[in-house]
This record gives structure tokens, sequence and C-alpha cells, in this order.
């Protein structure tokens, strides 16, 4: 039924949404579909949406819509945590003729199959009700190096600006024998690196019967053959103990690039996020990872202008933030998400004074990471080539560091390979790319 139906995908959001699009790309094509360029006329538009600010909602209509006027007859698909929360009935007036749950994208074929023989559309399954993850699993990916692999979903924190469990329901992981298949798999097809993630993967193995930990899920993947990187997804930083650390040592393969969110450096604001850690055990967690890494990278999310976040808070938080000294920060203006505890408190901060704070925190981000590059002049890393680029009219292959700097490295050395050498001084273009990469002799690996 679907051989030959043109499939074109839009993705909004994080790794795990886009870990998904692939698997259901995959699924597609294996039914006999063509996947085509979302900018092309389709039979089938496929939007997986976000929700994660006001601004992820209304991208996510927005590319409903222009699915609709690329071709007002083909079949519109809507899924991700924007179509989770929003009514049948939104959905509908929006253009919307076919909803997929968030652990239902798995039935991808037979639902169409289903709609396009006999118009019967899939059972709205409540999210809160779904105790299993998803047996999705993907066997080649668009990347050529690195391949995003979910191994967990849902939430149970129920941060107070927060919706995503709301969308995605409760902590579900996927098995540690499950994992090293897929990646194993992903590994015989080419990728050296990957990416463990999930919507709050610091929980993974807690609703497991066996009940094993990422500890183990780690280990259990730093002994795949063939696989040369591991990196890990946003972890909360209640999980980095010395225990958890010594046990990180022991994977080679994964890479010193830990992403702890912190939201805020101001321990009021903590609390009315409902944050369950201080500033302090914070700055422990960092000070841990340093003490067994030679300047790991440590990056973070952080958010401007919560509600009740006074001139002092906020001050509080930029100060704390140099004092950890991040290699990034992912900056967000607070967005009010209906149904979260947020939303009712009072103090809402202007967007004015949201949009002056995300800016002098992106400014600070600028200038933490220039100083992290700096310090890393000289250093002997190992680069994994992703892709040919240009700079400054001489041409390169780019690829990232295991400390996810980016970097440039000699034109001819063949893509997914890895090279070790000394970084050098930074490109003028983009101040995320490495000026050069020099090869040591007797270094270059493929």
């Amino acid at each position: 039924m679907l051989k030959g139906l043109r499939a074109a995908f839009h993705t909004l959001g994080c790794k795990v949404n886009i870990y998904e699009s692939e698997v259901m790309e995959e699924m597609l094509k294996e039914a006999g579909a063509e996947i085509v360029p979302f900018t092309e006329p389709a039979d089938l538009y496929v939007i997986n949406t976000c929700t994660v600010t006001n601004i992820a909602d209304r991208k996510s209509r927005q590319m409903i819509h222009r699915a609709k006027h690329l071709n007002p007859d083909a079949v519109l698909l809507a899924t991700g945590c924007y179509a989770e929360l929003a009514d049948d009935d939104v959905l509908a007036r929006e253009g919307v003729d076919l909803f997929l749950g968030n652990n239902e994208k798995g039935n991808i074929v037979p639902a169409l199959e289903a709609y396009l023989e006999k118009g019967i559309r899939p059972v709205r399954t409540p999210i809160g009700s779904i105790r299993r993850i998803e047996p999705l699993s993907l066997k080649k990916t668009h990347e050529h190096s690195r391949a995003d692999v979910k191994v967990q979903d849902g939430c149970n924190q129920f941060c107070s600006y927060c919706a995503i469990p709301f969308a995605r329901g409760r902590i579900r992981s996927k098995s540690i024998e499950d994992t090293v298949k897929e990646i194993t798999a992903l590994t015989e097809n080419g990728i050296r690196e990957a990416v463990l993630t999930g919507i709050h993967l610091s929980s993974y193995g807690k609703d497991l019967p066996e009940g094993p930990d990422l500890l183990q899920l780690i280990q259990a993947v730093n002994e795949i053959p063939g696989l040369a990187r591991i990196r890990l997804g946003s972890l909360e930083p209640r999980i980095i103990t010395e225990e958890f650390v010594r046990g990180l040592m022991k994977a080679e393969k994964l890479c010193p690039h830990f992403h702890l969110s912190l939201q805020s450096g101001c321990l009021e604001t903590l609390k009315r996020m409902n944050r369950h850690y201080t500033p302090e055990e914070y700055a422990e967690s960092v000070r841990i990872l340093r003490a067994y890494y030679d300047r790991p990278a440590v990056t973070t999310d952080i958010i401007a202008g919560f509600p009740g976040e006074t001139d002092r808070e906020f001050e509080t938080s930029c100060d704390f933030a140099k004092s950890i000294g991040f290699y990034e920060m992912h900056v967000f203006k607070y967005s009010r998400r209906k149904g979260t505890a947020a939303d009712r408190m009072e103090g809402q901060v202007p967007e004015n004074v949201k949009t002056e704070r995300s800016a002098q925190l992106i400014a600070l981000s600028h200038e933490m990471s220039a100083a992290y590059r700096r310090a890393s002049e000289g250093k002997l890393e190992e680069v994994l080539t992703e892709e040919p680029v240009t700079v400054e009219g001489t041409p390169y292959m780019a690829g990232y560091t295991r400390t996810y700097i980016r970097a440039l490295v000699p034109a001819g050395i063949p893509e997914n390979t890895i090279v070790t050498g000394t970084l050098a001084g930074t490109a003028e273009n983009d101040t995320m790319y490495l000026k050069m990469l020099h090869q040591v002799p007797g270094t270059f690996t493929v």
C-alpha cells in the first residue's frame, strides 16, 4: 500500500525526536515509500513536533501549515510533543489528518495503511498510562560518523517550568541487550561514535526489573568492537559522584564532554524551579569531573527570566556560571507552558527584561567558549572527520575533538577518519572552528 508513496519529514526539537524520525523514515523505506526533501511535493508529510517553548509550538504549527501549502491533497501526519499535548480538534483545524503518539511512532506503517485503505485513525493512548519504552531500533543514520541512540524516554522530575513530562510520560528504558545490539548494527554500517540520549538520561534503568544503571550501560557499549567513541546526552548533576566517575574512567571510549543541566546558579530560583540540588552541589559535581579528567568540556542549559527572578538573583546566577567556567551554555528565555506550576507563579518577568538577560548570558557563553578553545591550543587531540568545508578559500575536512571542539584538518583526509594532532588558532569566520589541526606523524588512523 505504501509502495511508491513520496514521504517528507520535518523534525523539530531534541535528539530524541531526531532519532525517532530516522527510525520512522527507515520503516517507511522498508515498506516501499520514497523519502523526499520537505521542500518537494509529497504524498505524505510527517511533522515531528516540539513543545519545549512557545517558539517551538509556533514553529510546529508553521511547519504543519507549510506542508498543507506544499500539497493540500497530501496526508499530513503530526507526532511529537506539541501534537501529544494538543487536542484532536485543534490538530484537525490546523490541517492534520493523522496523529501518532510519542510512544506509537513505531506503528507508523500500519497506522498509515489503515488510514489510506479504510480511513481508520489510531486511538489516542494517554501518554501517562505508558509504562514500557517503544521497541524502536535504527540500522542506519543520516550521519556518516555519529549516531544518536535513544536509550530512555519519559521524565518523573516535573520541574516547575517544563511540560515535557506531560508529553513524554513516565520514565522508560531500553534494555542493555537491545542497546548493544542496535549500536553494533550501526557500527557495522560505518558509525564510529554513538551518542546515548534520552528525555531524562540520568534515570536510565530505574524502571527495569533487572535494575541496570547508566554506568552499566556505558560499560557494555564500551565493549562493542569497531566503536571508537561514546558521548552522553544531558545529565543531572546529582548523578556525578566519585563512584560514578571512577566507573566512567574505565570506559576509555567515553568522550570527556559532559552536559550537566544547571538552569540557574541561584539557590532561590532553583527552589522555585523544583530542581533538587544547590549551586554548591552542582559545583562539587564539576569538581569531581575535573579531578578525574584533564580539562573535560562541561556544558549546560540556563534559563533567563524565570518567574520571580530579581536583578540580584540573575547576577548571582551569572556569577556562578563564571565561577564554573563552562565550555558552552545553551541559553533559553523562560517560556510559559500551560499546565505547569511556573505558569501560575506571580512575578512573571517582562519580555524585554528576559531578552536583555538572555543576551547577557549568551555573551558570557561566547567569552567562556573562546577561553576554553584558547586554553586548548597546543593540546594533543583526536578529531573524527565528518564533512568537507571551505574556510577563507581553503578546503578542509571538519570534525570534532573528543571534547566537542569543531576542528579543521587538511583536505584529502577521508571522511569518518580519526586524526591525532595539536590544535592551533581559531578560524576567523566562525568561533566554533579551529583553524588547523596539525597531523602528527604516525598518528593518522582509519
